[in-house]
């Protein structure tokens, strides 16, 4: 595997497991033990597991048990890896494809993804989980080893004590399943080239043992000038029977990833300019000195699994994320209209084409996860009506490490010559703030059946938050003390069969701290939690229908949203909280096989308002880069032959969207097709899927997304037509 060459990122991959972790360790060793010596007297069943489904409309990541989705009060989604690779899906910024609640958030080019979901955009530090458990999405998270991403929607405060409105994302890691031999080799039109396996199996006597290994490498290129790369992964998962009802899970993987990121453009002045004006290719941090941005990451979980008999269950897991990255780049950012700054231009660039160039550099960060949750499951009979509990308790630390930041100007660049040289300033001299958090999170939910038709649920988590932040120049430390308790409450109804409405209402808590490094006359200074709340009432559906051309089988359901987040910024030259934020609207989706067709699609429109706010003219304004509406559809059809081949479009459509916080700009909607065709091939024992694929098959050239990063407007253009080429051989 490729290791970075910079040398204080060598010396932080040396490290010891933390004193929870052996611990965790010696709990499961301990289990272990005395499951295997009952298992003498018991032979050892096999494991049965159920490969994720292509699509579902549910989650894991909610938290309601193995349901269909029919019955869960919640609007989740589930992408199984068929799912995303027929879809050319292939980091987390392509679930903006898939699903209309979904939208980007700053996703470029060599660097980590943004989401955002229900207009508002996931906190990479939060609202991300890897098996159920807390991770850093302040990395390029693979997903050559996933069996599935999870979007849940919504209020996450029941899930996750402290996590942004929106929902969760989580990662399901592949694990022995049976015998699995699968090689993929994939290349596009631009250079960039993939190579991966995924080998997996069961042994032992009773295949009590099994083990899955996934290989992955790639050459990364895209059309965009100097974006060359490369990434590595090397990821696996195993478990263990000890005795008929345990089980104990391994699995760890391994990534780097290296390539030059790719900033957005910007207004010029008070225009919008045309995204036909600029070549596909400009990418404006192309200096000789440019650097790569560099991400490492090893993460690992243990779990053990316990059938404690009469319906109860429990799982202890213990995960380890720990993240090394070095963030480079010539960052264009503002526009200085004259020497003395008394007109500076901090969120667009000037009219003319020109603006302030930065040398950008934070070398060697560290961000470390550790958690381990402790979980009990079952149910209980009590007059006539049937509860499900669940308990839980979470311990997690986080540490985020970094250094005084590089961020000096070094000259005023210009659309006209982009790639003009200007020599480095690469003097660390930008304060920023180590953090170092603990939080022991308690749980408990009760699902209520009163009879066929009504079900109920009740459920509360009390977070207790241990904050530190502290500058990198040594001085004063702040400190955070806080205790959160988010409710969350669900009423259902089946009103016909398979047929369900429901309601619900919860809350979420987020902590903001005064960001070092600015002008801010608070720097450092921990806010008061935020509280948001979230309503929500829907309906949802399963059912199969007998048609003149067969069943029809068909899932589908539509709900209305609304919630309410404070907002925290810049009041006065203080960061402090600063009104809030109202967004409501209806989601809808629906997907369905007829025969050789399938099709899935889904949909929201949205209104999305500031309120409360000190700042002259937001109020009553809508949020920047939140598209009004947006719909998703995909479309198959397979003929059935000798050699079958199924034909795949998918239409991504998003509406308008402002681009300033004054709503004077507005981002017009966009309309992408891409295509795809697959054919299975049999070859003796082998058996061979080729795909090809075209993402933006007309070329549309177009504003994809107006995210505001550090108070600057970035106008990202929509990817140029890209041919994808690739053979799966399963043997």
């Amino acid at each position: 595997m490729h290791k970075p060459h910079h040398a204080a990122l060598q010396r932080k991959t040396q490290h010891r497991l933390s004193p929870l972790g052996l611990a965790i360790i010696g709990l499961i060793s301990s289990a272990a033990s005395h499951a295997q010596s009952d298992a003498a007297a018991d032979s050892l069943p096999s494991i049965n597991v159920t490969a994720q489904g292509p699509r579902q409309p549910r989650a894991s990541i909610a938290g309601l048990g193995d349901g269909p989705a029919w019955q869960q009060p919640v609007q989740a989604q589930s992408f199984g890896e068929t799912t995303l690779r027929n879809a050319q899906a292939t980091r987390l910024a392509d679930l903006t494809k898939l699903d209309a609640s979904t939208t980007d958030s700053y996703n470029t080019v060599g660097y980590w993804d943004y989401l955002t979901i229900r207009g508002f955009t996931l906190d990479n530090a939060y609202n991300y989980r890897r098996e159920g458990l807390p991770i850093s999405a302040e990395t390029r998270l693979p997903l050559d080893n996933k069996a599935a991403v999870e979007l849940l929607k919504g209020t996450s405060g029941m899930q996750a004590g402290v996590s942004a409105p929106g929902g969760l994302v989580n990662l399901v890691v592949k694990r022995p399943e049976g015998r699995v031999r699968t090689a993929l080799i994939s290349v596009d039109d631009a250079g960039d080239m993939l190579a991966s396996v995924d080998i997996g199996d069961r042994g032992g006597p009773n295949n009590e043992w099994g083990l899955r290994v996934n290989v992955a490498a790639e050459h990364l290129n895209t059309h965009i000038d100097n974006t060359r790369g490369h990434r590595q992964l090397f990821a696996f998962a195993a478990d263990r029977q000890l005795a008929s009802g345990h089980v104990i899970e391994v699995e760890y993987e391994h990534s780097y990833m290296s390539q030059t990121s790719v900033p957005g453009l910007s207004l010029l002045g008070a225009q919008l300019p045309s995204a036909h004006d600029y070549s596909p290719n400009l990418n404006l941090n192309n200096q000789p000195w440019t650097l790569p941005v560099q991400m490492q990451g090893d993460t690992g979980t243990m779990r053990l699994r316990n059938d404690l008999g009469q319906g109860w269950r429990s799982t202890i897991t213990y995960g380890e994320q720990r993240l090394k990255s070095n963030d480079r780049a010539a960052f264009p950012l503002g526009c200085t209209t004259d020497p003395s700054y008394s007109d500076y231009l901090s969120d667009r660039y000037c009219a003319d084409g020109r603006f302030d160039l930065y040398d950008f550099r934070s070398e060697d960060e560290l961000r470390l996860t550790r958690s381990l949750l402790a979980q009990v499951q079952g149910k209980l009979d009590v007059a006539g009506m049937t509860h499900e509990l669940t308990m839980s308790a979470l311990r997690s630390v986080r540490l985020t490490d970094v250094s005084t930041q590089a961020y000096n100007q070094v000259g005023t660049g210009t659309l006209s010559d982009p790639y003009a040289a200007f020599a480095p300033a690469s003097t660390p001299l930008y304060v920023v703030a180590d953090r170092h958090e603990r939080t022991t999170e308690w749980m408990a939910q009760d699902a209520i059946t009163f009879s066929p038709q009504w079900q109920a649920w009740l459920g509360l988590r009390y977070t207790q938050l241990r904050r530190l932040s502290a500058p990198t120049d040594g001085s004063q430390a702040t400190p955070i003390d806080q205790d959160l308790t988010t409710p969350w409450a669900a009423l259902a109804w089946t009103f016909s069969p398979q047929t369900r409405a429901y309601i619900s209402w919860g809350e979420g808590a987020e902590v903001e701290a005064a960001p070092y490094g600015g002008s801010y006359s608070n720097a450092g200074q921990v806010l008061p939690a935020l509280k948001s709340r979230q309503f929500e009432l829907g309906v949802k559906s399963q059912s199969t229908l007998q048609t003149s051309l067969g069943h029809l089988n068909q899932q589908w359901g539509a709900n209305w949203f609304h919630i309410h987040r404070p907002v925290a910024g810049d009041v006065g030259g203080a960061y402090l909280t600063d009104g809030g934020a109202t967004h409501q609207g209806l989601e809808g989706y629906w997907q369905g096989r007829l025969g050789a067709w399938s099709a899935a699609g889904s949909a929201m429109v949205i209104d999305a308002q500031r309120d409360g706010s000190a700042t002259d003219g937001v109020n009553g304004k809508t949020p920047v880069n939140v598209p009004r509406r947006s719909v998703k559809l995909s479309g198959a059809y397979n003929w059935a032959a000798s050699l079958p081949v199924t034909l795949q479009a998918d239409v991504v459509h998003e509406g308008a969207r402002w681009v300033d916080a004054g709503n004077t700009v507005l981002l017009p909607a966009w309309t992408r097709v891409d295509v795809g065709v697959r054919a299975t091939q049999t070859m003796g024992p082998q058996t061979v899927t080729w795909r090809a694929g075209v993402t933006n098959l007309f070329d549309k050239r177009a504003w994809r997304e107006s995210p505001t990063s550090f108070g600057h407007i970035y106008l990202f253009p929509m990817t140029q037509r890209t041919v994808t080429l690739s053979a799966q051989i399963d043997f």
